[in-house]
């Protein structure tokens, strides 16, 4: 079953702004809302399509991803089983929309775990952080993919506990949770009483107490080092695009989970090529002679060289498409074009016998009437249409 544009669902325009966005939800979720519809799947089910779409539309990367790849740009980061609650990150949202109370216990009855933990349980206290890092890269690359080595930085577990941060191996239970990580409060909210789920503030939600600290990592159970990752770039990405390497970030405190690392794409500027979507736009020069009687040319390419041949009486700026030479698609096999604008060189220096032969050419060039026409940006514009 299709997914539905996350547009509809929330019921906005594509111009929506934030503050539209985040009301259209606030009213879905008080509509759907668990405890308003009890024991009724279809309400829940539109509960959880509301707030992925809130996820996605809500995050000006996600949007723009969405906006220019629909669902295909986006599941890929949701990981094979699609979209769940470890990907929802707008947790400081959640008090200003529902008033601050009553809510972590709405996804404890839907998804088993408190919604202040990340991953369906895992304790938010130990996950390990996300990284960035930036990636510059060639249009050749960006056109046919590529694979990087890059050395970064991460925590990763410290040796001397094994991760435990415990010096002696042992950790004590949590008098205040009892080993739950967690501790309840019962409210009064518009719905009635609600309970709501929060980190223990003993022990930061990990359930237990170090008594004897590791005297290297004095506790946190990791260190710094420098590691090296593969990152494979698929053919089409574009500026500003990232890549999630899930679980290779920050390992989280005391044997936590591990974040993930966002690799950011940026497009290095090619000295001779532009690009335009799918497709790169050449400017090739050509002699008068060539426009006038014709030639085939030689002309460069992202894989190399192609010929094309230029008609007699080739006007400059005109447009040629050589079908395949441009960029493979995001996630398709398909390719785009490469768009030769060729231009007419005028000499600025001619020897004598140049001048003489353009003399006797400028009589016939006076019984020819010239007309002005469009410009380049509409002659781009008609080609591509």
């Amino acid at each position: 079953m299709s997914k539905r544009d996350y547009y509809e669902v929330l019921g906005v325009p594509k111009t929506a702004d934030e503050a539209e966005i985040k009301r259209s939800y606030r009213k879905l979720a008080m509509q759907f809302h668990p405890d308003k519809n009890p024991d009724n799947k279809e309400a829940e089910e539109k509960f959880k399509e509301a707030s992925e779409a809130y996820e996605i539309l809500s995050d000006k990367d996600k949007r723009q991803l969405y906006d220019q790849y629909g669902h295909a740009g986006i599941d890929p980061q949701f990981g094979s089983g699609g979209f769940n609650w470890s990907n929802f990150t707008h947790f400081d949202d959640i008090s200003d929309i529902f008033g601050g109370g009553g809510f972590g216990s709405i996804f404890e009855t839907l998804f088993g775990g408190g919604f202040g933990s990340r991953g369906g349980g895992q304790r938010r206290s130990n996950q390990g952080e996300d990284l960035q890092i930036e990636l510059s890269l060639t249009l050749k690359e960006i056109a046919l993919g590529t694979e990087k080595t890059i050395k970064i930085s991460v925590k990763d577990a410290c040796d001397k506990c094994g991760g435990t941060g415990s010096a002696d191996g042992n950790a004590d239970s949590c008098s205040q949770c009892h080993g739950t990580g967690q501790v309840r409060t019962v409210r009064q909210s518009l719905f009635g009483q609600m309970q709501t789920v929060s980190e223990c503030p003993s022990c930061r939600g990990e359930g237990r107490i170090i008594r004897s600290k590791c005297s290297k990592c004095y506790g946190e159970g990791r260190m710094g080092k420098v590691k090296e990752i593969t990152v494979k770039i698929p053919a089409g990405v574009e500026e500003n695009q990232y890549i999630r390497l899930r679980g290779q970030g920050n390992v989280g405190p005391r044997n936590g989970t591990h974040g993930d690392i966002l690799v950011l794409i940026h497009e290095k500027q090619d000295d001779l090529f532009e690009r335009d979507g799918n497709n790169i736009i050449l400017e090739f020069p050509i002699h008068v002679s060539q426009a006038v009687l014709g030639d085939e040319i030689i002309v460069p390419t992202l894989t190399g060289n192609a010929k094309m041949k230029v008609p007699a009486g080739t006007q400059s700026g005109r447009l040629f498409r050589l079908k395949g030479q441009g960029i493979q698609g995001l996630n398709t096999y398909s390719r785009g074009d490469l768009i030769v604008r060729v231009n007419v060189i005028t000499p600025t220096r001619i020897s004598r016998e140049e001048t003489d032969l353009y003399q006797r050419l400028r009589e016939f060039d006076k019984k020819r009437e010239l007309k002005p026409g469009k410009s380049f940006l509409n002659k781009l514009k008609d080609f591509f249409t």
